[in-house]
């Protein structure tokens, strides 16, 4: 039978079958590649219009990764409004540092740097000592980043796929090793839509489409997710209070405001 888990009094069917979960995911990616590929092929008619502004606007959510989100509603389950700090320093960067990344951007085109060791190298006469000790940082401080990516990835296709029984194998476990592919395929776009050519003036057209379309697809399925669980799953956002309310330990989280957990 079908497994499902338990929300607001309700049995909700989660399992999927694995192979069905795979190849919808193969395909997802695959619409981004075409997406890609056609901001490549015609950047100059859609970057000089008035859809450019909104594609780079929704480009800046590139920093809500699977992790983010993971992140974000961990935060709110132990510690309520608190999340919203995952949010605020972002936007405030994006806001009130403008000046700053102006420069930077400026900085970068004038010296032709591609990467934080070369910006760092060149504020330092160009000095290869402090490119090689930024790279070294940078790559030690981003593997275990891009290992958290991986596993919110694995971790989100385990918990909607159900796995295909196999002679001998234990019961739910998912057989697919999805963080490879996954791998496999994000090194395969950014090899084709990010270092093809590496320079300070390439503005990757095609990927910044790419994650402007799934900036778009992340709203739809916010805005699709959040009135099924307020008016499916529970009756209203009052049966949703009401029910926070009735538990204690919930409700303290929720309006503990960031206080220690405990």
């Amino acid at each position: 039978p079908p497994l499902g888990f338990n929300v607001g009094g309700r049995n909700v069917p989660r399992m999927l079958a694995e192979p069905t979960v795979l190849g919808l995911s193969v395909a997802y990616l695959a619409m981004l590649f075409a997406v890609a590929w056609w901001g490549d092929r015609h950047a100059a008619r859609w970057s000089a219009s008035s859809l450019a502004p909104a594609v780079y606007g929704l480009s800046l959510a590139i920093y809500c990764t699977s992790w983010t989100f993971y992140g974000a509603v961990g935060r709110a389950a132990t510690s309520g409004v608190d999340f919203i700090l995952v949010y605020t320093g972002p936007v405030l960067v994006v806001v009130l540092g403008y000046p700053m990344l102006r420069k930077m951007v400026r900085l970068a085109k004038q010296h032709n740097v591609t990467s934080i060791a070369d910006f760092l190298a060149s504020r330092y006469g160009k000095s290869r000592a402090v490119g090689v000790i930024a790279t070294l940082f940078a790559t030690v401080g981003v593997l275990p980043y891009i290992a958290l990516q991986l596993q919110a990835v694995s971790s989100t296709f385990g918990t909607i796929a159900a796995p295909t029984p196999l002679p001998g194998s234990v019961p739910g476990v998912v057989h697919t090793d999805t963080s490879l592919i996954v791998a496999a395929l994000m090194a395969l776009f950014t090899i084709l839509f990010g270092v093809r050519h590496v320079h300070a003036s390439e503005q990757h057209r095609g990927m910044m489409l790419a994650i402007a379309f799934e900036s778009v697809v992340k709203l739809l399925a916010l805005l699709t997710v959040g009135p099924f669980v307020l008016f499916v799953l529970f009756d209203g956002p009052g049966d949703l209070l009401g029910r926070i309310a009735s538990v204690p330990a919930i409700a303290d989280r929720v309006t503990r405001e960031g206080s220690p957990l405990t």
